[in-house]
């Protein structure tokens, strides 16, 4: 019998989301939400999921205008997709989760972190930053009228090449090419919506705020949110560590899927240990 199942909700706005939920592999086990990156869908993390079952149970999602979500185009905000999160939650009877994001994923998780803080327990923010400049406008609306204009297809060159080095992308050009072909039938107007949202989000003035744990990690080599981002996240959040894997990029979660694993477990269990010991000094009192 297999472990997992999928299924479909609505918004409160009437978007469809697409999810697929793991099962807990016993009474004790974190819950872990997974939020993939940009253009792409929730099938990014099948390696760390592959990690992960044995230990947590866990929700992943097609993102609104991404994968079998819902397409309508309608201007995007981070605050829209974390309430995405918050309400699939819901459907899943969540109270509370521990929230991993990778770069686009990673922005959503750092809002929903702010904006429902008794939701996440924990966050993990991988290869990802919270504002991408002030150039950031300009380059996003860039790409997205390149994708307008010459296709999705236009764009493979660029992306790839951020994602993974060259030496993976040589040995592994399955898991290269099966992105690709996600990443080939996006949305465009959704997609544009998406690149719009990103270039103009800027979360530094919610990053004090974050008081739950919090690990970032970002891949040596990631020249899309470079490690100069990740550090100036881990010095605005209060109870953060930093991580940062040689001899990777952008995709950390699957160029390295057994370490992000391991850093998002590591995470829920120390959480999951806090809460018990919290839980446990409270009835003593």
């Amino acid at each position: 019998m297999r472990d997992w199942v999928d299924g479909t909700f609505k918004t409160s706005d009437g978007c469809v989301i697409e999810y697929t939920r793991h099962a807990a592999p016993g009474p004790d086990a974190p819950r872990v939400a997974l939020i993939h990156s940009l253009a792409l869908d929730r099938s990014f993390w099948n390696g760390v999921v592959a990690e992960l079952k044995a230990h947590a149970e866990l929700l992943t999602y097609d993102c609104r205008g991404h994968g079998h979500s819902g397409h309508a185009p309608a201007p995007f905000n981070v605050a829209l997709f974390a309430r995405d999160l918050a309400e699939l939650l819901d459907c899943a009877g969540w109270p509370d989760a521990t929230i991993a994001g990778c770069s686009m994923g990673g922005c959503v998780a750092q809002a929903f972190a702010a904006l429902y803080p008794e939701r996440a327990t924990a966050i993990c923010l991988i290869d990802t930053t919270a504002w991408y400049g002030t150039d950031a406008p300009r380059q996003w609306r860039e790409r997205a009228a390149t994708a307008r204009t010459k296709g999705m297809g236009a764009l493979v060159q660029f992306q790839t090449t951020r994602w993974f080095g060259d030496a993976f992308r040589a040995t592994h050009p399955e898991v290269s090419d099966a992105l690709i072909e996600v990443f080939l039938t996006n949305d465009v107007a959704c997609y544009e919506a998406t690149c719009e949202m990103l270039g103009t989000t800027d979360l530094r003035a919610l990053l004090a705020l974050l008081r739950m744990p919090v690990a970032i990690v970002v891949g040596a080599e990631d020249y899309a949110t470079p490690v100069a981002m990740a550090e100036t996240l881990h010095a605005a959040i209060p109870h953060s560590t930093l991580n940062v894997l040689a001899n990777a990029r952008h995709l950390t979660p699957v160029e390295r899927p057994g370490d992000i694993a391991s850093a998002i477990l590591n995470l829920a269990r120390n959480d999951r240990s806090r809460a018990s010991a919290a839980h446990n000094a409270g009835q003593s009192r």
